[in-house]
This record gives structure tokens, C-alpha cells and sequence, in this order.
């Protein structure tokens, strides 16, 4: 037994090691993105107006959880409307496509889930905002305060943020690795299909409340059970249009209208699982 548990981490540190240059240099070069245009693309947002959803969608894109929290900083402040939100929420996918460029024969699947899921927030975003307009009661907004004013963010070096951010995901890929080795190895390949519900018209039911879990171990997880053949690709997208990184929990801590808070995750669920149904229809 202990010669199996040996091979499982052995394998899992090998396959952890070959990942950790790739995606330092992914992030090194994400995060020089993110640092340079960052400010510029969370004002254009703001100016965008009637248009947010559109301008959000495309920049939620960019697969990092930063915009996510800008986002929901900027709506608590009451800065963008509620479908420009949700459209950042839905287009971020996070870890996703770092994983993805990493692996040769699903690279051309990156531009796929990209544009799918920009098409997705940007429907859903003015649905939402023209539903907001129709049936939403007007209400006289506080002015916006500086909801980030105690934050160490802008403090760091490119180098040490990206070094942070690889040093995170690199852990969670470990040990999402152990895991799957461990249950591949003493329970079966079969034990996972079940739970996950392979080959289910269900499947992106339970992706898209895997996708609720707020850290981007989320898409990390999703993206490599994805990859392993487990889950299908209308389940990666219902996982992905939930998981918004961080960005939900810094919506509950600066955002008191908590019942609005459930209503956005409710109308995320809703989407979510009802894109990753007709995916997978398909």
C-alpha cells in the first residue's frame, strides 16, 4: 500500500514540477498586463455606461481574478450596473487557460471557451441591466468610497506577484493532483465518473456549484478533470461562468445588500447551468 501511495506522489510532484516554469511565465506576463493597463481598463469600464456588459465581458476575459474584484468593488461603489457584474463574473475563467495553453492538444479549445463564454456574459449582462430598468426599483445611491483603501495590492513588484500567484496555483495543482492520484489509484477511474456524473445530461448542474467555491481552485480543479476526459466541455463552461475567483466573497464584504448578493449568485447558477445544459446538448 505504502509503494502505491509512493508512486501517486511521486507521480503528482513530477507532473506539479513540469507545470511550475510554464506558468511562472504566464503569470509574469498577465501580470505585467494587469499592472500596466489595470487602472486604464476599470475607468474605461466605469465610462462605458449602457454598454458596461459588453466592455465587462471582454475584460473579464483576461484570466485573471483581479478584475473580478475590481468589478465588485466598483458595483458596491455603485460605479457599473449589476449585468456589467455578472458579465465579468461569467467571462473570468481564472486559472483555466494557463492549464489549458500548457497542454498541446487543447490549446486550440482556449479561443472556443473564450468567445463562448464572452458570448454568454454579454447576453446575459443586458438581459440583466434591461430587466433592472424595467422592473427594478430606482433608488437614490450612496457616492462611491475607496473600498480598497486598506489593501497592499499596489505595493508589489511584477516579478513578486507573479511569483505569488504561480507559488498559489502551483499548491492547489499539487494537491488537486495527490487527490485525483489517490482516488484514480486506490478507488477508480469509474468512482470518479460517478461523482462527477460523466456521460450525465446532469453534469453541468454540479459543475456549476463546484464553481461557487471562492478561490480559483475551483477552475483548477474543473479544468483538469476536463482535461482527464472526466467532465465535458458544457460542464467546464457551467463551472467556469460560476467560479469568479474571489470576487463573489469581496462582493459580500463591501456589498451590504446581501439579498441582492444571493439574487447575483442565484442569477449565475441560472445562467450557468443553463449554457452548460445546451453545450452539452450539442
Amino acid at each position: 500500500m505504502w509503494d502505491r501511495i509512493f508512486d501517486v506522489l511521486l507521480d503528482a510532484f513530477k507532473d506539479t514540477l513540469i507545470t511550475l516554469p510554464f506558468l511562472f511565465g504566464v503569470y509574469l506576463l498577465i501580470e505585467y498586463i494587469e499592472h500596466k493597463s489595470s487602472d486604464k481598463l476599470g475607468n474605461a469600464l466605469r465610462r462605458m455606461g449602457p454598454f458596461g456588459s459588453v466592455g465587462g465581458a471582454v475584460i473579464g476575459a483576461i484570466p485573471q481574478c483581479g478584475f473580478s474584484v475590481a468589478a465588485s468593488n466598483l458595483y458596491a461603489g455603485r460605479l457599473i450596473s449589476m449585468g456589467t457584474l455578472i458579465a465579468v463574473y461569467i467571462s473570468t475563467s481564472d486559472e483555466a487557460i494557463p492549464l489549458m495553453i500548457k497542454e498541446p492538444s487543447f490549446a486550440p479549445q482556449i479561443l472556443k471557451l473564450i468567445l463562448i463564454k464572452v458570448g454568454i456574459a454579454m447576453a446575459a449582462g443586458i438581459l440583466v441591466d434591461i430587466a433592472a430598468k424595467l422592473f427594478g426599483k430606482k433608488k437614490e445611491q450612496e457616492p462611491f468610497k475607496e473600498l480598497c483603501a486598506d489593501c497592499d495590492c499596489e505595493h508589489h513588484g511584477i516579478l513578486h506577484s507573479a511569483l505569488h500567484h504561480t507559488l498559489h496555483i502551483i499548491i492547489i495543482i499539487l494537491i488537486v493532483n495527490i487527490l485525483l492520484g489517490c482516488v484514480m489509484e486506490f478507488a477508480g477511474e469509474q468512482t470518479v465518473e460517478k461523482l462527477m456524473m460523466t456521460n450525465s445530461w446532469a453534469q453541468p448542474v454540479i459543475a456549476a456549484f463546484v464553481g461557487f467555491i471562492p478561490n480559483c481552485a475551483a477552475s483548477a480543479v474543473l479544468t483538469k478533470l476536463y482535461i482527464s476526459g472526466v467532465v465535458s466541455f458544457g460542464a467546464l463552461i457551467a463551472g467556469l461562468c460560476t467560479g469568479a475567483g474571489v470576487g463573489l466573497m469581496v462582493l459580500f464584504r463591501t456589498n451590504k445588500n446581501y439579498k441582492q448578493n444571493f439574487a447575483i449568485m442565484g442569477i449565475l447558477y441560472a445562467v450557468a447551468v443553463a449554457s452548460g445544459l445546451i453545450i452539452q446538448m450539442f
